[in-house]
């Protein structure tokens, strides 16, 4: 935990259809019930600033931007977010959920899109100084299992990582599984191909876990 540190901050994080949103709502009303102070963000967005700039690298007429462009573009909203809402949370000593963080794009900009996850944390060490999470929980989930779920989701947005092809989202997953490695104590993997309730079991043992 970073020294000052009142509160706890839990990421999660995944591919494409992994399940993530979904669980952290639950995890989310479960510890409320247990009477806990817990707020639930999402990366990119949860302020106004940086959903705006969401608005503009997810979107699919987007197809020009740069790959630079883009890591920078999610470092600039981390940013924004983390300085306005996930900090002063922290210091107020509430739990932090939040839907993706750095670890997004060391998999999906620096492995996926081949800028490399050095030059990728590089940007995102500038971005979020000393501010990591507490516990990351990485929800593995096979590319092809994802897709399906996602193309079966009625009314679900389509943004510009929707476009890309399975290589891309296979090298997501390669991506994660190298970000363990670089910070293996920080991580719990869950198996995000079970059904709902036994990968919200054991993200919420985990959570459990990691505020005692």
């Amino acid at each position: 935990m970073t020294t000052g540190r009142k509160g706890r901050f839990i990421t999660v994080e995944g591919g494409e259809g992994a399940g993530k949103s979904t669980v952290l709502a639950l995890i989310r009303d479960e510890l409320l019930r247990r009477g806990l102070d817990v707020l639930l963000t999402r990366e990119p967005g949860g302020i106004d600033i940086a959903e705006q700039i969401r608005n503009i690298i997810l979107n699919p007429a987007h197809t020009q931007m740069d790959i630079r462009t883009e890591a920078l573009l999610y470092a600039a909203a981390r940013r924004q977010h983390l300085t306005e809402k996930v900090k002063p949370a922290l210091e107020a000593g509430r739990i932090v959920l939040c839907d993706r963080f750095i670890d997004s794009s060391l998999a999906y900009q620096g492995h996926a899109r081949g800028i490399g996850i050095e030059a990728v944390y590089k940007i995102n060490r500038f971005a979020v100084e000393d501010c990591m999470p507490d516990l990351t929980l990485l929800f593995d989930v096979s590319p092809q299992v994802g897709l399906a779920r996602i193309n079966a989701a009625k009314g679900r947005e389509v943004n510009r990582l929707d476009l890309e092809d399975l290589r891309f989202h296979e090298r997501v997953r390669e991506g994660y599984q190298l970000a363990v490695q670089l910070d293996p104590q920080r991580f719990v993997v869950i198996d995000a191909e079970q059904p709902v309730e036994k990968v919200y079991e054991a993200a919420l043992a985990a959570v459990l876990a990691g505020l005692t």
